[in-house]
């Protein structure tokens, strides 16, 4: 498993070259069939990593945002995000990182979440601990509403949701809210520095190495529903262990 852990690692710091080059330079936009940018270091980021995961490990799986699938039904199938956050990078702010993670029989086992401009890398191992730049993370024990500090990300469609209302509850019960967004929040949520994070728009390569950074950090990670974390995974309840729960149950109150 150290070894999982290490080549992505390796593989995040391999990604952060052209990122940064291009970051400091200059690029094109391109508008894929989503209607999402795309740029030219999105791919040479998410080539670099295939080229080091491929060398380690040359039977497992990778599932890219932008070069797509090989090996789907391998035992091991890495996700990977070679920047997350491309609208803050061709805006020119440095809200985005590349997220890796291996997932194994279904289970996420090791998550890299490496933010290049920030000079800020976190990463987990199921059962080994989350840590950010050699310290190790725990979640926040803030257990009331009322003391909570909650971000969110991605809202549009729970915006247009019957869920709008609970959220405006919630929100205005917070002690502080924050719209962080990105790998920003699920950092601050696994240090213990907020206590909650509220998104649904979201896919499995945006939260799947930050899943298992707040839950090795002793939080709780599942969707609006409660369901836990997998490959059709599209929103995001994450908290301490003392709300999760109260938050659950207001957005969910039948």
């Amino acid at each position: 498993m150290q070894e999982f852990l290490d080549t992505a690692r390796r593989a995040a710091a391999a990604a952060s070259v052209p990122i940064l080059e291009y970051y400091h330079g200059s690029f094109e936009v391109e508008t894929k069939a989503d209607r999402t940018p795309v740029t030219a270091a999105d791919r040479e980021a998410e080539h670099a990593i295939r080229d080091v995961l491929r060398a380690a490990f040359p039977d497992h799986g990778i599932h890219g945002e932008e070069l797509g699938v090989e090996g789907a039904q391998a035992d091991y199938l890495w996700l990977v995000d070679p920047i997350d956050g491309t609208k803050s990078f061709v805006r020119g702010y440095g809200m985005f990182s590349t997220q890796i993670a291996l997932m194994h029989a279904g289970v996420i086992v090791v998550g890299v979440s490496s933010a290049p401009v920030a000079g800020e890398t976190a990463w987990a191992l199921r059962g080994g601990g989350a840590w950010l730049d050699g310290e190790r993370l725990a979640v926040s024990a803030i257990d009331a509403l009322g003391q909570a500090s909650v971000s969110t990300g991605n809202i549009g469609s729970l915006a247009a949701s019957g869920r709008w209302a609970a959220l405006g509850q919630i929100l205005a019960g917070a002690d502080r809210t924050r719209g962080y967004g990105d790998y920003y929040h699920y950092h601050r949520l696994a240090a213990g520095q907020i206590d909650a994070v509220i998104e649904s728009d979201v896919d499995i390569l945006d939260i799947a190495a930050v899943s298992l950074l707040v839950q090795e950090a002793g939080g709780v990670f599942t969707d609006l529903e409660g369901e836990p974390v997998g490959m059709q995974t599209r929103s995001v309840l994450a908290a301490n262990p003392g709300l999760h729960g109260q938050l659950l149950a207001l957005l969910n109150p039948n």
